[in-house]
């Protein structure tokens, strides 16, 4: 057919009541006031489930792929180049989130995804007919399955969106994040570098660290998490699209897998690639599933440094008083001044869910049979979840935590002046025996340790030489007699 001419329509259908769509089952009524079709539809009655709604980060990773096949089956001439240009302008408007309000479908549907395939295979069929002035639900002259579709399956394309989706968060906002915080605590590292503490081991006292050294394992994990996620994210630029049904690219034309994973990678501007095997693309999310490992990964170390933080915040009269947590809002309905570590608890339960997630991707990644795992829609949903949550939970607790800590130093002074486990340093010149003496000494007799070595016989000038906090940190380093503090 001559190309229609495209009209600037503005987003939005103003009938009311139904219209009537048709699929391979026959007709049914649709609201009007709606893009979608007749699998839409179907959807919407048979899995009104919950109130878990698939992502629109899907149906806008859907966009991208939906626009490459048009520019794709144009430039091979299989359509023509003003349908294709149709296709794309709604694409288009499906990446920029403007018509998000016609992905109702919940995450509870088909295993594969085809509903949501089918769902925005309508949405911009119908819409690109309302561009060209056609007859909405007629299919006609934009079809959703023959031109929409194209070169594609389901089987393919859900699970493309799905790596196109978990990529885009992935770099867009979970790395970002976590090196944010990373760097807050590198800097409170940085910042506490001299100052001496009691250190803890199986909650105990133990000897004497900084707390810059103590910041820093924090800073670590979290660069270790961060390098992790990294590495494992690269499975996600390898794209299952070619591959149609099974994997063997029926009703795709030769090279259409390569061709459109570089004209994604080219619209995303980022790294995808064909997956080299189509079968395992297609009948597994191995790639997933190892990326949600990846955030659950990450969400341990914060789960540790949440609750290192709140635990040594607590107080501020009784509890272990070592930081001064800032004061974000009021924390009790009946007792007047409390302030609690709520940024903390906000991220442990965080990492808890995060860890819940993963066990339902794992759970879901290990089924499916034979060339298809049909567990897609309830894997992203958590993968996505996980993403969201991390990002957003890790710059609230920097912002509203890490970078208004400060220490009680107070506090500090007071640990280090009554610390026993400084008896430590006598070990190595006094011998372990006498040593647990002296410690068990101060203790049944409330004395400071100096008081108590004293009395235990060691010399005051050897005890002031060999027990000074701010060596103890760094063993190596060389001590005022030119000895090595061991």
């Amino acid at each position: 057919m001559n190309a229609p001419q495209v009209r600037e329509v503005p987003i939005g259908l103003r009938a009311t009541g139904t219209r009537r769509e048709s699929d391979s089952l026959g007709e049914i009524e649709v609201p009007a006031e709606h893009y979608w079709g007749a699998q839409t539809q179907r959807s919407l009655i048979h899995f009104d489930i919950g109130d878990d709604r698939m992502p629109k980060a899907v149906y806008h990773a859907y966009g991208y792929i939906k626009k490459a096949a048009a520019i794709v089956n144009a430039h091979a001439g299989r359509i023509p180049r003003w349908l294709a240009d149709v296709i794309v302008q709604v694409a288009d408007e499906v990446i920029r989130g403007d018509l998000d309000s016609e992905f109702p479908l919940y995450v509870w549907q088909t295993g594969s995804g085809t509903q949501s395939n089918m769902n925005v295979n309508e949405v911009i069929s119908n819409r690109a007919i309302q561009l060209v002035g056609g007859t909405l639900g007629s299919k006609d002259p934009v079809h959703p399955n023959d031109h929409v579709n194209m070169g594609q399956s389901s089987n393919d394309t859900f699970v493309t969106a799905m790596h196109l989706a978990a990529a885009a968060a992935i770099d867009d906002h979970v790395l970002p994040a976590a090196t944010r915080l990373r760097e807050a605590a590198a800097g409170k590292s940085s910042e506490w570098e001299h100052v001496v503490k009691i250190g803890r081991t199986h909650l105990e006292d133990a000897t004497p660290l900084t707390v810059g050294q103590e910041w820093s394992g924090y800073a670590a994990q979290l660069g270790d998490a961060i390098a992790h996620l990294e590495q494992t994210r690269t499975g996600l630029y390898r794209l299952a699209i070619g591959g149609t049904a099974v994997g063997t690219g029926l009703n795709a034309p030769p090279g259409f897998g390569q061709e459109m994973a570089a004209k994604i990678a080219e619209l995303t501007r980022r790294p995808f690639t064909s997956a080299p095997n189509k079968f395992a693309a297609q009948a597994s999310c191995d790639d997933l599933v190892r990326t949600s490992a990846a955030l659950r990964a990450l969400a341990v170390p914060l789960f540790k440094f949440a609750n290192d933080l709140r635990w040594l915040g607590s107080g501020p009269r009784t509890g272990l008083r070592e930081l001064i947590l800032p004061s974000n809002e009021p924390g009790s309905s009946i007792m007047p001044g409390k302030v609690n570590p709520t940024q903390a608890e906000a991220m442990l339960m965080v990492a808890i869910q995060v860890a819940g997630n993963d066990t339902a991707v794992s759970m879901a990644g290990g089924e499916g049979n034979f060339e298809l795992n049909a567990f897609r829609p309830v894997i992203i949903k958590n993968v996505l979840h996980s993403a969201r949550i991390l990002a957003d939970m890790m710059d609230h607790f920097r912002t509203y935590l890490v970078e208004g800590a400060r220490l009680n130093t107070e506090t500090l002074h007071h640990n280090i002046d009554h610390s026993i486990m400084m008896v430590t340093a006598l070990s190595p010149v006094v011998g372990y025996d006498q040593a647990a003496r002296i410690a068990h000494y101060a203790l049944d007799k409330g004395l400071a340790l100096k008081d108590a070595a004293l009395q235990c016989g060691v010399a005051a000038d050897l005890y002031d030489r060999i027990v000074v906090p701010e060596r103890l940190t760094q063993p190596g380093v060389p001590s005022p007699d030119g000895g090595t503090r061991r």
